[in-house]
Formats: structure tokens, sequence, C-alpha cells
């Protein structure tokens, strides 16, 4: 799969999971450096909001727009994932007053492997917004064609009311 950085194609690393597929077992790291597997998700609903470079305008605005939404959702799991490393993440979050969210480090890029959103020649994330079932399947996905534009904030919201009034 391609998408565009302002108009120039880059390669994924494949094809992401599409709707009805179980999302691939994946790693990241949390604020403390502990390692969240995907099977520690199960069992909730899980947002996964995707950023390339957490240190950017669009990527700022869509982590900080889910992290100010997400607060009315208590019983979903909530991760926004980047390859920046734990201490830029954690930098972005005591500079914006980001409490709440759980912004993760994908820096071993296991997650943009195993999904196939990792951009390699930038070795960043491609911008999505996935949403996944309590047994990890995916019933909502965004992958956005042109890494410079903002998800469809609304969409994503109203399918994970849809899948949490189940």
């Amino acid at each position: 799969m391609e998408i565009a950085i302002n108009g120039e194609m880059h390669q994924l690393v494949g094809n992401p999971p599409t709707i009805g597929d179980e999302f691939p077992h994946f790693k990241v790291f949390d604020k403390d450096n502990h390692k969240i597997k995907m099977k520690e998700l199960l069992g909730k609903v899980t947002l996964l909001s995707v950023v390339p470079d957490i240190n950017t305008p669009v990527c700022s605005i869509q982590t900080k727009h889910f992290n100010s939404t997400m607060d009315e959702f208590d019983e979903v799991n909530f991760l926004t994932i980047s390859t920046n490393t734990i201490a830029d993440q954690q930098k972005w979050c005591a500079a914006e007053g980001v409490k709440k969210m759980q912004l993760v480090s994908d820096k071993e890029e296991s997650f943009g492997y195993e999904s196939k959103l990792l951009i390699p020649d930038e070795g960043i994330l491609a911008r999505s917004v996935w949403i996944l079932d309590k047994e990890g399947k995916v019933v909502y996905r965004e992958i956005i064609d042109e890494l410079v534009n903002e998800p469809k904030y609304d969409q994503a919201i109203a399918a994970l009311k849809e899948l949490l009034k189940k």
C-alpha cells in the first residue's frame, strides 16, 4: 500500500489489516518503558490513534483531539502510537498538559511491521485510526492517504459509540 507525504508517494511495508481481520500481535512501550502487548488490550474495546511524529502540528492536533474526546469513554483502551522515543513523547505530554492519555512508543517498530503501517524509508508510521472489538478484530479503520491530513474524528467516534452499544 502507498500513501503520500506532501504529494510524494511512499510505500508501506505491506497491506494493513482490513475490517473483520484480527489485528496483529505487537508490542509498544509506555512512559515507564514497560512493554504493552496486543493481548493485554483484549477484553475491552480499543481505539488506536497512530501518528507519524508527535512533534508535528497535525499529529499534535490529532492527539489532543482524541485525548479530549476519550475522557468520555472510561471502558475503552485508548493508545496513541508513534515511533518517537519515550522521552520525546513525555516532553510533548508535559508541554501540552496531557495526563490521562496513554502515549506509547513503537521505538522497536514492532507495531509498524506487524500492522504494515511502517513507512520504512522515513522510519515513521502512517497516520491512521483503528477501533478493535473486545476480541481484537478490526471494526473501524481509517488510513490517511495524505500524511499531512487529519483523520475523520466524527466518523471514528460514531463507530466507537456504535460498537459500545452492542
